[in-house]
């Protein structure tokens, strides 16, 4: 009997290398063709030389934590792809049987943002994870967070963190209160959806969700969730 199970799980594996082995090819073709074009380095300074590029240390804590609470728990612990928590992804998707979590990190969701924002296609996705071990190689978490603050879209039209806290609180970045910032950060998990402009209840439910993630890693404690979303 397990002689046949492992007999089995060899030939899934052996289909599912041939079924994925063309996509992963193209998709470092992709990669590099796409790096040649434009280097890294260029694509992060062209981020950099925009109006109201904002700097980390300009970012309050509550809004750093909470976007890794939600977006990436484990930011600090991968190099760019992170197996465990696409695995994790999967089984939740599964579960809920609906797309709960992306799976894709930070480091990920930069690199498409730079790169490939419209397109949708697994070579896509494979080039994508080559630039975030190169991202990860090349710059900081920090460096990495900051970047994507302000390449990431926050919905009405604001495609950095500055225009977004001006335009939904008339506040810069550093100034945002523990509500703006837990509110802010669900944003861009899909922006035309959590917009405070367009569907302020949608945005709410959302934040109630970032805060609860702030609390399962330990950012915070319940009492202080009740305060933020009572504030």
């Amino acid at each position: 009997m397990m002689k046949r199970l492992l007999r089995i799980i060899f030939l899934l594996l052996i289909v599912a290398a041939a079924l994925f082995s063309a996509p992963v090819l193209n998709g470092y073709f992709k990669y590099r063709d796409t790096v040649k074009e434009t280097p890294l380095s260029d694509r992060i300074a062209e981020l950099k030389a925009q109006e109201h590029y904002t700097v980390f240390s300009e970012v309050p804590e509550i809004y750093v934590n909470a976007v890794i609470a939600a977006e990436d728990r484990r930011f600090f612990l991968h190099n760019g792809f992170d197996f465990i928590g696409t695995a994790r992804a999967i089984l939740r998707d599964i579960k809920e049987k609906e797309l709960v979590e992306g799976g894709s990190t930070i480091t990920q969701q930069l690199a498409k943002n730079l790169y490939f924002p419209l397109d949708n296609t697994l070579e896509r996705k494979i080039a994508e994870i080559f630039l975030s071990f190169d991202l990860e190689k090349n710059y900081s978490k920090e460096d990495i967070l900051e970047f994507y603050f302000n390449g990431i879209y926050y919905g009405s039209g604001y495609y950095n963190i500055y225009d977004a806290s001006q335009g939904y609180f008339s506040k810069k970045p550093s100034e945002l209160n523990s509500y703006e910032a837990t509110l802010l950060a669900g944003v861009p998990n899909a922006p035309s959806v959590y917009s405070p402009k367009v569907n302020p209840d949608l945005a709410h439910k959302r934040q109630e969700k970032v805060v609860a993630c702030l609390v399962d890693c330990g950012y915070i404690d319940q009492d202080e969730a009740q305060a933020i979303l009572t504030d």
